[in-house]
C-alpha cells in the first residue's frame, strides 16, 4: 500500500485552474518535495492532502483512507506545518507545545522529547514571541512532529531563514529521515533543499506536473546539468531568488 495516492485530481477558485489532473504516489517513508514557481498549484495540492481544502474532483488516499469518510483517524497521523505558523506570544516553547500535546492526549515525556529533537532546550523557557524566524520555524516543526505522524507536510519551512537556521532545520529532517518512520512532503524554493532532503522531486507548473522521479533520474536524459537548469527549462522560470544558499556538506 502506498502511503499517499493522488488520482487526477483537479481544483479551480473562480476562473483559475489550480490544479489540472496531477496523479502520483508515494510509498511509506520517502521524502517527497514538490517543486514549481509561485502560482504553480503545489500549495493548493499540498492543502488538499492535508485535508484542508477539498479537490473539485478526482481521489486522495492516506494510507488507503480518504478525507471525507475518515478525517478523525487521519488527524491523528499526521503533522503539518504551514507557510506561516503564528503562536501565542505571550506563552514559552514549553507552554506551547504542552498546549499542542494536549489536543493528543499525550504528556510532558513527549514534549520533553520533540524540544530535544528540534534542539530547542536552551529556549524552552523563552516567550514565543521573544524568538527568532529559525526558532519559530523549529517550533512549528516541533509542534508538527508531537504526535509522531506518519505522513509529515511542510510548506516552504524554510523560505526567508538565514543558511544557518535552514541548515539546522535540514539536520534535524536528516535524522528523522535515518530514523525511516515519516513520510515527508515539502514544497521549497530552493533546489539545494529538494536535492538534500528528497528521495523523488516532482516539479509542477500551471497546475500539472512537468517531471518526476529521483535527481539520477531526471538529469540522465542529457537535457540539463543541475536541477535548477532542469527547472528553468521546463517552466521558463527560475524558482525562487536563491541568494543566501547553503554551503555543501562535507
Amino acid at each position: 500500500m502506498h502511503e499517499i495516492e493522488v488520482i487526477d485530481v483537479y481544483k479551480s477558485f473562480k476562473d483559475v485552474q489550480a490544479v489540472r489532473g496531477i496523479s502520483f504516489s508515494i510509498a511509506a517513508g520517502e521524502f517527497t518535495a514538490l517543486l514549481g514557481p509561485n502560482g504553480a498549484g503545489k500549495t493548493t495540492m499540498v492543502e488538499m492532502m492535508e485535508g484542508l481544502r477539498r479537490p473539485d474532483s478526482g481521489t486522495i488516499l492516506v494510507r488507503g483512507k480518504n478525507w471525507q469518510k475518515h478525517e478523525r483517524e487521519l488527524r491523528k497521523i499526521i503533522g503539518l506545518s504551514l507557510q506561516e505558523t503564528r503562536f501565542t506570544e505571550k506563552l514559552t516553547v514549553h507552554e506551547t507545545l504542552r498546549l499542542f500535546a494536549s489536543f493528543y492526549g499525550l504528556g510532558k515525556t513527549r514534549v520533553n522529547e520533540v524540544i530535544a529533537l528540534t534542539g530547542l532546550e536552551s529556549k524552552q523557557k523563552a516567550l514565543t514571541g521573544t524568538l527568532s524566524g529559525g526558532q519559530r520555524q523549529r517550533l512549528a516543526l516541533a509542534v508538527a512532529l508531537l504526535n509522531r505522524p506518519q505522513a509529515l507536510f511542510l510548506d516552504e519551512p524554510t523560505t526567508g531563514l538565514d543558511p544557518h537556521s535552514r541548515l539546522d532545520l535540514w539536520n534535524i529532517l536528516h535524522a528523522l529521515k535515518e530514523e525511516g518512520n515519516t513520510t515527508l512532503i515539502l514544497t521549497t524554493h530552493y533546489m539545494e533543499e529538494a536535492e538534500s532532503l528528497c528521495d523523488r522531486i516532482i516539479i509542477v507548473d500551471e497546475g500539472k506536473i512537468l517531471r518526476e522521479g529521483d535527481l539520477k533520474t531526471l538529469l540522465d536524459d542529457g537535457r540539463a546539468r543541475s536541477l535548477d537548469e532542469l527547472f528553468i527549462k521546463l517552466t521558463g522560470k527560475q524558482l525562487a531568488d536563491n541568494t543566501n544558499l547553503i554551503p555543501s556538506q562535507s
